[in-house]
């Protein structure tokens, strides 16, 4: 669908502003991230009540639900993350085909009740994560599969942005 893949190419998001959703990672710090992830967790549960809520803009776009359900696992993976980099030094995430996991975990199926409760509890415990966070805890580093390098800050800066930017997806979408 409309998802980023995990590929080396994802710098941009932390270094200039998103051409879609505006959202501007050069503007943000890992101390921002909480409550952007708090004012747009609040966003969601309208969103994932709507009469639409199933319904795709067309082929190629996921529905309002099965974005919301990426969103939540969005934020369960990258509590993951940061809580691998905090234990270890330097480890590698594992891959994540997000197409693969939408069709595997049934996205569409799912009651968006369920999803708009657990993405809130989800989004709730990454923010408070990445609140507590240390100063001297920022460039602990980890590794996606594909080699690309993240410090604690940067992964920040880098997971903000899918939560604001899949909200813009849904949107657009009325």
């Amino acid at each position: 669908m409309a998802i980023e893949p995990e590929t080396k190419n994802w710098t941009w998001v932390i270094d200039s502003p998103c051409p879609e959703c505006g959202y501007d990672g050069s503007t943000v710090s890992i101390r921002d991230v909480p409550g952007i992830m708090d004012a747009n967790t609040s966003a969601w549960p309208a969103e994932l009540a709507r009469a639409d809520v199933h319904e795709r803009p067309d082929d190629h776009t996921w529905s309002p639900l099965e974005y919301g359900a990426h969103v939540r696992d969005v934020h369960r993976r990258m509590l993951g993350r940061l809580q691998l980099m905090l234990a270890e030094d330097a480890p590698t995430f594992a891959n994540w085909d997000q197409d693969a996991t939408a069709v595997e975990d049934r996205y569409d199926e799912q009651d968006p009740t369920v999803v708009a409760r657990e993405l809130g509890e989800a989004a709730h415990r990454a923010a408070r994560a990445f609140d507590e966070v240390r100063d001297d805890q920022l460039e602990r580093t980890g590794l996606r599969s594909d080699g690309s390098t993240f410090t604690v800050a940067s992964l920040a800066v880098y997971y903000a942005h899918d939560p604001v930017h899949h909200l813009w997806d849904v949107r657009r979408t009325r």
